[in-house]
């Protein structure tokens, strides 16, 4: 209870609505998918863009709306709050195949009327062979359908729905409203000159915005109508007063700029309910929103328009707004995406352009209102540095102390200095913020995907490795035959091996990923999400074609841990010490360490071998080498946006896997860390369960061996402490300094902790009715523990629990 009376609580009609919301079962919604049909099929003969911004026109026009009773805010997504919309530009394949299926999922279940399982099935016909999956398998060339038949690059995100992974320039939109994009717009329309081929596909862009921004704007104008509907028949006064000045609000924003706190409130929420109708992208982020909002809740503080309580509230119930938005996935992309997590960020902290301690007022509010809410949205992020302010980071803790995994922790001392050597402008770089997960990008500057491109499993490559380049899990080959394990004489013959193989994978993820990256750059380009993102308009580009200032991005590299201690294994045990041949363990390996004899060599392997996460150089060295030939290998390719205008244009690493150490590790085979067959992988760059026995200063150690400053996707680690250690003030101080140590000593890039005990989690697996609010850290985002299927429900369990 002392953090809640710390932070006080929610308004009565915010835990009303908290309540409805969390009440609400999330359904599948098919009004989108045929409004959606419904325009394509009449703009058959026009480009994609003008299709696709006639289409979000049509369904912007014609979608239902409402306003919740208990609400300051208005918009929403689907026909009802939590349902998941149908977007069959992307893909229909899954969603009519799993349409008997979404409510008998172990996790991330999702329910059906009879009447849209009989519009999606009549609107089906007209999508097959008609949507961004079918056009970008068709691209593919033959040498990498092996990976798209095993899934092995998971690339299931990228063909069903948007990218997102982004934040637009929210502070730019404020400013100016969508007026001023529009005006933009028209003078670079105006200035097109038409010998120039370029200008052809420029001007289909630009009429493209203007039906977008004008069709934003009489979405906007629905609510004010609606709202000042709504205001005549209300009997309570003060209800009556809301809607009547809700109405003027959305007469206004987005189009008009905003001039006070709800206002730009009002205006963000649209942008991102908007966006995520355009194309439900996840990891659709706000960026520094304690920076762009404060000019408007400072001025209004100060006049006397909004108190801070009347604030407060408008923030909870911007929170408790996020949770509205849904996505479907397949059942495939679920096991990576555990949790039905959205991924909207909001980063607070941190430092100003001029290198000084950027907390304010509503970085407080923010911190406070988050802690109310005690939601798996927004994902916040706080920005950590040197000097950031005492108090504030004070609070920070007391708000993990809640125990619902926020706030995350990133590192302007590692982050701003690896943008800058990236090319970024000093500038651009102490403005960056937290995207999604734990990934970082430039607001409204970057382009899509700054990570969450293709998975690279480490673990099952090195089996792949060892078995002549044929996937242990398929008898599928992946790649060229370089030795078997049985046949090698050293450790260096292994790691030959290892090198060949990883570059190798390497380049055809790269294939697979620009494939994808085309079909949708020509299939679905997103209209409004371009349009606020700098500088597409003045490029005449959309984000996929090189709009953005920045490109950077990055895939997902899973299972660094049990890389590293597969490798010291084989390394000390077969190699240096000769405990065990290259056969033996090869044989415990494909049974799966199921025999009496193979159970005793994979007791050696766990007890014997050294462990990653114990600041054991030997096998925290292996870990770092075995990285090293993707890095170097990676930066060769660059993205299909490179030389069309973006800075950067390349890849670098990232281990934000999400939930996909849980399910790569079900398509992995045994390996010789000890693990057994399709367990989970270790997440992120956090250690294997159980393997880190020498406490979080241990820990914090092995992870900044690893080459930080080039893993700019995210270095992505989870803590997991108990809320009785966190209750002593003492401990709270250790843990502050300790934090303080890993990234002003050590350099670390990110931390967040997980503030749960082992038993609250047992008994939330046997009695979930209990445990409706309970919260975890999945990995870079949080979600119900409900909601989870049980393997990820017992890999977050099987977390090791640090002491300070």
């Amino acid at each position: 209870m002392e953090n809640t009376q710390h932070f006080g609580a929610l308004t009565n009609r915010m835990q009303a609505f908290r309540e409805e919301v969390l009440d609400e079962k999330p359904f599948v919604d098919a009004e989108r998918a045929v409004l959606c049909t419904e325009s394509y099929k009449e703009t058959l003969a026009l480009p994609p863009i003008m299709r696709r911004a006639l289409s979000f026109a049509h369904i912007l026009d014609n979608m239902t709306i409402y306003i919740e009773d208990k609400t300051l805010i208005a918009g929403n997504q689907a026909t009802k709050n939590c349902n998941a919309p149908v977007f069959p530009e992307y893909t229909l394949g899954f969603i009519v195949d799993e349409l008997d299926k979404f409510d008998k999922r172990d996790g991330d279940v999702f329910y059906v009327t009879d009447e849209d399982k009989a519009r999606i099935r009549e609107i089906a016909p007209f999508w097959k062979n008609n949507t961004l999956r079918d056009r970008g398998m068709a691209l593919l060339p033959e040498e990498v359908s092996v990976f798209m038949e095993t899934g092995i690059f998971g690339m299931e995100g990228k063909l069903n729905a948007g990218d997102a992974h982004l934040a637009i320039n929210h502070a730019r939109l404020l400013k100016e409203g969508l007026r001023g994009y529009e005006e933009r717009t028209r003078q670079e329309q105006a200035a097109l000159d038409f010998t120039d081929p370029e200008s052809v596909g420029k001007n289909q862009f630009y009429k493209a915005v203007l039906i977008v921004i004008d069709a934003v704007r009489r979405y906007a104008l629905r609510y004010s109508k609606l709202a000042a509907q709504l205001a005549t028949k209300e009997s309570n006064p003060q209800r009556k007063a809301e809607l009547e000045q809700l109405s003027e609000i959305c007469a206004k924003v987005p189009y008009e700029p905003a001039t006070n706190f709800r206002e730009a409130v009002q205006c963000v929420w649209f942008m991102q309910v908007l966006l995520q109708i355009e194309s439900n992208g996840h990891s659709l982020s706000f960026g520094r929103f304690d920076q762009y909002m404060f000019p408007f809740y400072d001025a209004d503080i100060k006049s006397g328009a909004i108190t801070r309580d009347e604030a407060l509230e408008l923030l909870t119930n911007l929170w408790i707004k996020l949770l509205t938005i849904q996505k479907i996935r397949s059942q495939s992309h679920t096991l990576s995406s555990a949790g039905s997590p959205m991924y909207q960020n909001v980063t607070i902290g941190g430092q100003t352009t001029d290198k000084k301690d950027a907390v304010n007022d509503l970085s407080f509010l923010v911190l406070q209102s988050v802690a109310q809410t005690r939601l798996t949205q927004p994902n916040l992020t706080v920005r950590y540095h040197a000097n950031l302010n005492k108090k504030f980071y004070d609070e920070c803790v007391e708000v993990m102390k809640l125990g619902f995994g926020m706030p995350a922790l990133n590192n302007d001392e590692v982050i701003i200095p690896s943008f800058i050597n990236w090319g970024v402008s000093e500038e651009d770089a102490y403005n960056y913020s937290a995207i999604g997960c734990v990934e970082t990008a430039v607001p409204g500057k970057w382009g899509y995907r700054c990570t969450g491109m293709s998975y690279l499993n480490f673990p099952r490559l090195l089996l792949v490795t060892m078995n002549g380049g044929v996937d242990l899990t398929t008898g599928r080959r992946f790649t060229r035959d370089y030795g078997k394990f049985t046949q090698m004489k050293s450790y260096d013959e292994l790691f030959e091996a290892w090198d060949k193989t990883i570059r190798e994978m390497t380049r055809y993820s790269v294939i697979v990923e620009n494939t994808i990256d085309k079909a949708s750059e020509t299939d679905v380009p997103d209209v409004l999400c371009s349009a606020l993102t700098d500088d597409c308009i003045g490029r005449g580009k959309t984000i996929k074609e090189g709009g953005a200032v920045y490109d950077f991005i990055s895939g997902l590299q899973v299972g660094i841990a049990n890389m590293s201690d597969s490798l010291a294994a084989i390394k000390k045990l077969v190699f240096e010490e000769h405990k065990l041949t290259t056969e033996q363990l090869w044989n415990a390996i494909l049974d799966d360490f199921q025999s009496d004899e193979n159970k005793k060599i994979q007791q050696m392997l766990i007890d014997e071998a050294p462990k990653y996460g114990n600041d054991v150089d030997y096998v925290d060295k292996l870990g770092v080498e075995s990285y090293e030939p993707y890095i170097e290998e990676i930066e060769k390719y660059p993205t299909t946006r490179y030389g069309r205008g973006p800075i950067g244009g390349i890849r670098y690493a990232g281990t934000s896997s999400i939930s996909a150490n849980v399910g790569q590790g079900m398509g992995t085979m045994a390996t010789p860390d000890g693990r057994n067959a399709h367990e989970p992988l270790a997440e992120g760059c956090s250690p294997a369960h159980n393997a880190d026995k020498q406490g979080p200063t241990a820990v914090f150690k092995s992870i900044t061996k690893l080459p930080t400053e080039k893993i700019t996707g995210g270095v992505l680690l989870n803590q997991k402490v108990t809320p009785t250690m966190l209750a002593r003030e003492e401990n709270k101080q250790k843990l502050e300094m300790m934090v303080q140590t890993f990234f002003n000593r050590l350099h670390g890039y990110h931390v967040q902790f997980n503030v749960v005990s082992r038993e609250t989690l047992l008994d939330a697996q046997v009695h979930p009715e209990n445990h409706k609010d309970l919260i975890v850290r999945v990995a870079g985002y949080s979600a119900f523990f409900n909601a989870l299927s049980k393997a990820t429900q017992d890999d977050i369990i099987d977390r090791t629990e640090q002491t300070i």
